[in-house]
C-alpha cells in the first residue's frame, strides 16, 4: 500500500460506484466528483472471509475505473455483512427480508467496508476497513413484518437501515464511524482525500 501524494493541480475525483447511498455520502463532502460503473464481475471466492471479500472488492472497483481514468483520483468501496463467517447478501424482496432479520433476531450483524483510494498518475493506492457491529434486540415476527413493509431495505445488506427506522431494531451499534454503516467511511475518506489535496469547499 503506497502513501498519499499531493496531485499537481486540479485532478477529476471519481467515485466508482452506482450505488446512491455512496454518492449521498460523498456529497457531504462538497467537493467535485462523477460517478462510473466499474464493471465489475463480483463473483464470491470460495473460502474468502467476509472482511477479505471487502477489501477485494474495493481494491478491484477502484483499480478497475483507475486504469480507464489514470489522470483521475478514484475512490471504490464495498461492503459485506455477516453473521460469523456467514454472509448475509440484500434479501431483494419482502420475503427474504423477513427471513434475514429472524436470522439476525438477538445477533451481531458485523458489517466490514472498505474503502481504496487510487490514483495511477498520482502513485497514490491507499486502503482502509471500518468494522461495524450491530447487536439486534429480539425481535417478533410481527415487528419484522411490520418494519419490512414500512421501510423496504429490499437493497441494504442485513436488511435494515439504520439511519432510518431500522434503528429501532437495535440493541446496540458499536462503531467508530456512524457512515460506515451507510456504505462509506466518510472520516477515513476525508482524510485520505486532504492528503491528496482535495478539500470540502466549506
Amino acid at each position: 500500500m503506497k502513501s498519499a501524494t499531493r496531485l499537481p493541480g486540479p485532478r477529476a475525483v471519481i467515485l466508482a460506484s452506482t450505488s446512491r447511498y455512496r454518492r449521498e455520502l460523498l456529497e457531504r463532502l462538497r467537493i467535485a466528483f462523477r460517478c462510473e460503473n466499474p464493471g465489475l464481475d463480483e463473483t464470491p471466492v470460495e473460502g474468502e472471509s467476509p472482511r477479505a471479500r471487502a477489501v477485494r472488492l474495493a481494491l478491484d472497483k477502484a483499480r478497475a475505473v483507475a486504469e480507464r481514468q489514470p489522470q483521475a483520483l478514484v475512490i471504490g468501496s464495498d461492503q459485506v455483512c455477516c453473521v460469523g463467517a456467514e454472509i448475509l447478501r440484500k434479501p431483494g424482496s419482502a420475503a427474504a427480508n423477513r427471513e434475514q432479520l429472524q436470522r439476525l433476531s438477538g445477533q451481531t450483524a458485523t458489517f466490514f467496508t472498505a474503502v481504496a483510494v487510487i490514483s495511477i498518475e498520482g502513485a497514490i493506492e491507499l486502503q482502509h476497513v471500518d468494522e461495524t457491529r450491530c447487536v439486534l434486540r429480539d425481535l417478533a415476527s410481527e415487528e419484522i413484518a411490520g418494519y419490512v413493509d414500512a421501510e423496504q431495505p429490499f437493497d441494504c445488506a442485513g436488511g435494515f437501515k439504520a439511519e432510518g427506522l431500522g434503528i429501532t431494531l437495535m440493541e446496540r451499534i458499536e462503531s467508530v464511524d456512524p457512515t460506515a454503516l451507510i456504505g462509506l467511511p466518510l472520516i477515513w475518506v476525508a482524510s485520505a482525500l486532504r492528503d491528496a489535496g482535495v478539500t470540502p469547499q466549506y
